[in-house]
């Protein structure tokens, strides 16, 4: 193991905030993170983090309370304990089609667009190029 693992080496958890620690890929194989647990179709479902992988970053990025910047961290769940994905009802995808036409449709125009009206003009793209709108063409 290089040196830069070592600090990372706590599988008894005695070093790291009680949780046990793995170096970057060096987990076992049973715990895995949200996002990858999302890939294969499951959620944590309830159950507590039960580890963690450390890792040294080179950016800003140190999320947890009292970890520094420059120390990755990403929290593990036992594949074991995890729940298949909920699946929407019908009512909860028709509600979802619905929010997201509406986010198609220009409030000035009242067309619908292939695209989400961009938030930062508040119409389609459209009506924010023509000359005679205020603030819109070049």
């Amino acid at each position: 193991m290089s040196r830069a693992r070592v600090p990372f080496w706590d599988p008894e958890g005695s070093r790291h905030g009680g949780l046990p620690t793995y170096p970057w890929r060096m987990a076992p194989p049973h715990l895995a993170t949200k996002r990858q647990l999302a890939a294969d179709g499951l959620r944590p479902g309830g159950q507590p983090v039960c580890a963690q992988v450390m890792w040294r970053t080179r950016s800003h990025g140190g999320r947890a309370a009292g970890v520094p910047a420059t120390i990755g961290v990403a929290y593990l769940y036992d594949r074991a304990l995890a729940k298949p994905k909920r699946e929407p009802t019908a009512a909860q995808r028709e509600a979802i089609a619905k929010a997201l036409r509406a986010r198609r449709i220009c409030p000035e125009c009242q067309v619908e667009r292939d695209y989400c009206v961009p938030r930062r003009y508040g119409v389609c793209l459209d009506c924010h190029e023509r000359p005679e709108r205020p603030g819109g063409g070049s």
